[in-house]
This record gives C-alpha cells, sequence and structure tokens, in this order.
C-alpha cells in the first residue's frame, strides 16, 4: 500500500514536448507545473477552481490546472501560457488594453484561445459564459471582451 504514496517518474507532454517529472499521485497540475517544471505563468489563486487563473489547456479545452491531478494528464496534450507563442489573442490583449495588475491574464488568455479555436464564431453570450469561468480583480472584463471579438471578427 505505501507503494503508491512515492515519488514516480511521468512522462507528460507540455508545450507540445515530452517532459519527465518526479511527482506523488496527490501532486495537482497546478504544482507540477510551477514547482517541479518552473512553468510559474500559471498562476495559483483560489486553489478551488473559483477563480481560473491558473487555466491551461488540456487536448485544447480550457481546464482549471490546480483541481486536475497530475496524473490524469498522462496521455494529454497540455498547453500552458508560456506555449502559447506568438497566438492573435496575445496581440488582441495588448491591443485592447485587455489587463491591468496581469495576475489573471495568464488564464484569460488561455481560455479566449480557446474559445477562439473551438468556437471562431461565437456570439456575446458564448463569449460570455466561456468568460465567466475566470475572474479579474481590477474588472477588465470590457477590455477583455473587446480582445476575443477583435479575434473573431478577424480584426487582428
Amino acid at each position: 500500500m505505501l507503494e503508491i504514496l512515492n515519488p514516480t517518474v511521468l512522462t507528460l507532454n507540455i508545450n507540445g514536448e515530452d517532459r519527465e517529472v518526479l511527482t506523488k499521485p496527490s501532486d495537482t497540475l497546478l504544482y507540477t507545473l510551477r514547482a517541479k517544471l518552473g512553468l510559474t505563468g500559471t498562476k495559483p489563486g483560489c486553489e478551488n477552481g473559483d477563480c481560473g487563473a491558473c487555466t491551461v489547456l488540456i487536448d485544447g479545452w480550457p481546464i482549471k490546472s490546480c483541481l486536475m491531478l497530475t496524473v490524469e494528464a498522462i496521455g494529454k496534450k497540455v498547453l500552458t501560457i508560456e506555449g502559447l507563442k506568438n497566438a492573435p489573442i496575445q496581440k488582441a490583449f495588448v491591443e485592447n488594453f485587455a489587463f491591468q495588475c496581469g495576475y489573471c491574464t495568464s488564464g484569460f488568455l488561455m481560455v479566449c484561445h480557446s474559445l477562439s479555436k473551438i468556437h471562431p464564431d461565437a456570439n456575446d453570450t458564448v463569449i460570455q459564459e466561456w468568460l465567466q469561468s475566470n475572474l479579474c480583480r481590477c474588472t477588465g472584463y470590457a477590455e477583455i471582451e473587446d480582445a476575443i471579438k477583435s479575434i473573431l471578427t478577424g480584426r487582428v
């Protein structure tokens, strides 16, 4: 019984490359990304799934990494903010001033990137539903909505 509690080396596909990591069965993906792999762009916030600061993409879908165990990511493609290189949504956030303090930005970028891929023709209702998964304490929602709309309409 004690054997299952011991750390194990896992291979995870992170940002397009296979990475080996020593992890315990109880480690969350958020902890593994930050503490074990040094990918600190994924932010801890509430650590109970409410704020979305820890959002990453799993096989293209936004997931709160504080709620996912590392072992659940085996065989899946994990995309963190560090792997989101030169995506149109990044330029849209800059051009629309869609951030203030920046703490929530990586989570919102991941959600918006996924939204633009999964629902490229999203209407206002779909956009608002997707943005509800994340919180911005600086109230930058209008600018974030403008940024995603600029992607969906091809203005960026």
